[in-house]
């Protein structure tokens, strides 16, 4: 059963840049759907990215496209979140999951890691 540790999150100036970690354990991501998710403070869990998605593709959210970039390494059984140009309202707690391949909605990921907060101060 596959065990997800995300790492990389802090504090950082706006414009700043982060890059979160999601380190896959007893399993492998290969033909797995990753996507990271964030959650900020009285508001609802909002996917930011995904890899291998229902079309086999990346896709982002309106709020973080061109400020963000998903990768993978399948070596190190790892998916990175890039974070360039953060912004105050990108502070939230980010996590990663694991899903069947395919998955977009929250519900229909199988496995989630811990979060790891982020915080964008102005």
């Amino acid at each position: 059963d596959v065990q997800l540790q995300a790492s990389g999150g802090g504090l950082v100036q706006a414009g700043g840049s982060l890059r979160l970690s999601c380190q896959a354990y007893d399993d492998t991501f290969d033909g797995y759907t990753i996507g990271w998710f964030r959650q900020a403070p009285e508001k609802g869990r909002e996917m930011v990215s995904c890899i291998n998605c229902a079309d086999g593709k990346t896709h982002y959210s309106d709020s973080v496209r061109g400020r963000f970039i998903i990768s993978s390494d399948n070596a190190k059984n790892s998916v990175y979140l890039q974070m360039n140009s953060l912004k105050p309202e990108d502070t939230a707690v980010y996590s990663c999951a694991v899903g069947p391949q395919g998955s977009w909605f929250a519900h229909e990921y199988s496995h989630w890691g811990r979060g790891t907060q982020v915080t964008v101060s102005s």
